[in-house]
């Protein structure tokens, strides 16, 4: 018997109305998830899939390849403290934007390179700063920039991992992160 917990909390939205939502795949959601929670200005962060087939899905689902979704990253943020500009920098330098289906180890469609726009503004600088960043690699930049389409929040033993295994979440924090499996 598993003792992991497998409910699916709810998908996080804005909390008031001056705050807006990103989402980012760069690779497995751990990591990517610990990286934005140490950003001042990052109100919550939630794990889970996106950009495949609609329906609710399954993290073994989606490690199947089959649903076409992306482990992602769904944020909260204010505007006032960090600017969708400063995330998306964040995400660049989180991890390398021409691996295609793949970050390091991790192997599949799941772990591509993309960028889920919830506005045409963030589109707009997503487009940009995808330019500007091609300078910096010789090979083609393979993330995709796409609507931000259903966010299914992944099981709640993935919400927070890195940080529920001891790594530091705190706002500010510059440890080297470990990504490890389940």
């Amino acid at each position: 018997m598993s003792s992991k917990d497998v409910s699916i909390p709810p998908v996080i939205q804005t909390s008031r109305g001056d705050t807006q939502l990103a989402t980012f795949a760069a690779g497995c959601f751990w990591s990517v998830e610990l990286v934005f929670q140490r950003k001042d200005g990052v109100l919550q962060t939630q794990v889970g899939y996106t950009g495949g087939r609609e329906g609710k899905t399954t993290y073994d689902e989606v490690c199947s390849g089959t649903t076409g979704h992306a482990e992602a990253v769904r944020l909260e943020y204010d505007p006032k403290v960090i600017s969708y500009t400063d995330l998306l920098t964040v995400f660049w330098n989180k991890h390398n934007p021409t691996q295609g289906n793949r970050q390091g180890n991790d192997v599949g469609s799941q772990y591509r390179s993309a960028i889920f726009y919830h506005t045409d503004e963030q589109k707009q600088l997503a487009e940009a700063s995808k330019a500007e960043r091609q300078t910096k690699y010789e090979q083609p930049i393979t993330t995709e920039i796409i609507p931000a389409g259903t966010f299914y929040a992944a099981e709640a033993y993935h919400q927070a991992y890195l940080e529920k295994g001891g790594q530091c979440a705190a706002k500010g924090c510059s440890d080297a992160i470990a990504c490890y499996g389940i």
